[in-house]
């Protein structure tokens, strides 16, 4: 089994954040995207891993190589932003061996070890509310009837939750030719989900897996909502910083430092970065960062950052300061 995570997205959605690294490497719950990704697959029998990369690539395979330095990696460039289908088509093998398929900015959990056992052509989805804003599938006695890239009008209000298992990496990639040939978009960009329809009309059989959850990590609201259930589900360790109170789930990098601060809920804080006189609350604050007299909520703070004075809700890219009163 191969795996494909597709990372070549600019990630214009999180700026200032991605204006000086990728999407993948932003922090959640104490580590980056892509890492929370990996650690998912990475003690099954994995072939190879191919990462798609494109903007700002070279930091994925730094980050890649000094972390996950045991497993076999092939990294893709995707020189031309033409789609998702693009991205994975450029990826696969010609080969009939089987690949899974996970979105780069989507943390999923799911049974991975029935997933790949399954032997079978297989979708994961997640019922929402508004399925416009997704492909959508609609589904006949189990088994995939159709697939519909971001409908106005859903046929069903199952999402695809960005995760695919197919059985010939062949077939999906001469599928993907097939549209990029016939020039079949959807909104200017080779879609995955129309090469997928394709098969379907080939009369490939899919099934659907209903996963257990999908993290979207695509905005800033989905990033600082993904934080919180991440955070809960991680074993709290036991903070003592000085004249400090810490309001779990938080996470606190071994080696920062908070001083007469009260942290939490739902914070993220990485190496390096110290927070003095102040109030940090469901908030992402990255490495080398000084937060000192200040209010900060709800808020993306890049790394090596500097905040002083009284703020409430910032977005902060690398590198920035910024003194409030």
């Amino acid at each position: 089994m191969d795996v494909i995570i597709p990372a070549a997205g600019v990630g214009k959605r999180l700026r200032p954040l991605t204006l000086t690294r990728p999407k993948v490497l932003i922090p959640v719950a104490g580590k980056p995207i892509l890492g929370h990704i990996l650690d998912r697959v990475i003690d099954f029998e994995v072939a190879e891993i191919t990462v798609v990369v494109g903007y700002l690539g070279e930091q994925i395979v730094e980050y890649v190589e000094k972390n996950y330095p045991t497993k076999k990696f092939r990294f893709i460039e995707q020189k031309e932003r033409k789609g998702l289908g693009h991205a994975v088509g450029l990826a696969l093998k010609d080969v009939d061996d089987p690949v899974l398929i996970i979105l780069g900015d989507t943390i999923i959990d799911t049974d991975y070890g029935v997933l790949f056992g399954s032997g079978k052509n297989v979708i994961g989805v997640m019922p929402v509310d508004d399925p416009r804003r997704f492909g959508v599938v609609e589904v006949k006695d189990g088994h995939v009837k159709r697939l519909v890239e971001k409908p106005e009008v859903p046929p069903s209000n199952l999402a695809i939750a960005g995760i695919y298992l197919i059985q010939s990496q062949r077939m999906l990639k001469n599928a993907i030719k097939e549209i990029i040939k016939r020039g079949i978009k959807t909104r200017d960009e080779y879609q995955l989900t129309d090469a997928l329809q394709l098969l379907l009309e080939k009369g490939i059989d899919m099934e659907i897996s209903e996963i257990g959850a999908c993290y979207d990590c695509g905005t800033r609201k989905t990033l600082l909502d993904t934080n919180q259930k991440l955070l809960k589900q991680r074993r709290q360790e036991k903070y003592n910083f000085e004249s400090s109170v810490i309001i779990p789930p938080v996470f606190i990098h071994p080696e920062a430092k908070i001083k007469k601060s009260i942290i939490g809920p739902y914070v993220s804080i990485g190496r390096n970065t110290a927070v003095e006189y102040s109030i940090v609350e469901n908030s992402i604050i990255d490495s080398g960062s000084l937060i000192k007299n200040t209010v900060v909520k709800k808020s993306l703070i890049g790394y090596n950052s500097y905040i002083k004075g009284s703020a409430f809700v910032l977005d902060m890219g690398d590198y920035s300061s910024k003194e409030l009163t």
